[in-house]
């Protein structure tokens, strides 16, 4: 049996008078990929948000906790929970050209992470720099980069390897691969889910594509107008759904062979 490394319980966060997550529940196991789908606008980047305590301004927890290693984020002051952001618990963005310094070069925004969190001499940072890089299969050269410099793909091999730098229990991944073709997109998959396994990884992986579900999710949890209305094994999302949402979102992919003239749209 595995153990719970990330719970979240009963989180609820309101944007005005809005519920934006609304009683928000799950569970994430050592060296598992828990996939968090759903239509844009679901809850799902706001749920990662709020774990790490990075929520907008705008937005205020009403209710709920999140534990982690025994401990609610949700109730720790700045210092600790700055201590837990970065080093025990990591997130990949969606579009990491926004999430890099433009003028810093790649190996110091690595070694600035490392510096962070970790008492280490600077031949010690240089040289797990180039480690990190070698590990997401990025040329040693890559650290004397601006970000402006790299492809998408290697921006984001290069903000994977940055997220687990400090070998972190639990990694978060915000649609890390929907800026990029389908080509690099399943490198960088296979890349994710390679370290995810070698590391038992505790995941979170934030999609709205069921085709990366198949690929890399063990279990999934679907969102729908900031609730959870369904939770469960990969096989038994996609082959036996039960929720009439999952439903509709599973019925909306294209498939080999399709004689659809259109596909169905998701009410509401």
């Amino acid at each position: 049996m595995r153990d719970v490394v990330l719970e979240v319980k009963n989180l609820t966060v309101r944007i005005g008078a809005r519920r934006v997550l609304d009683d928000v529940s799950f569970s994430v196991f050592e060296g598992e990929v828990l996939a968090l789908v759903g239509e844009s606008g679901s809850g799902k980047t706001m749920s990662a948000l709020s774990i790490l305590d990075i929520l907008p301004g705008t937005a205020q927890v009403e209710k709920g906790k999140v534990i982690f290693e025994g401990k609610d984020l949700l109730s720790l002051g700045r210092k600790e929970i700055d201590g837990i952001r970065g080093s025990r618990i990591s997130m990949v963005f969606q579009e990491p050209s926004t999430a890099f310094n433009p003028v810093m070069r790649i190996g110091e925004q690595i070694s600035e992470v490392l510096a962070a969190h970790k008492t280490m001499g600077n031949r010690e940072i240089a040289a797990l720099v180039w480690s990190l890089l070698e590990k997401v299969r990025l040329p040693a050269d890559t650290a004397l980069r601006y970000p402006h410099e790299l492809s998408g793909g290697m921006r984001q091999r290069a903000m994977l390897a940055m997220a687990v730098a400090c070998s972190p229990s639990v990694l978060i991944l915000d649609e890390p691969t929907t800026a990029l073709d389908v080509t690099i997109q399943k490198h960088v998959l296979d890349l994710i889910s390679r370290i995810q396994k070698a590391e038992r990884l505790a995941t979170l992986f934030i999609t709205h594509d069921f085709s990366i579900v198949n690929m890399i999710a063990d279990r999934v949890c679907v969102m729908k107008e900031g609730r959870v209305v369904e939770t469960g094994a990969r096989r038994d999302i996609l082959e036996k759904p039960r929720h009439p949402y999952t439903r509709q979102l599973i019925a909306c992919i294209p498939r080999i062979g399709d004689t659809r003239e259109r596909l169905p749209v998701v009410e509401g």
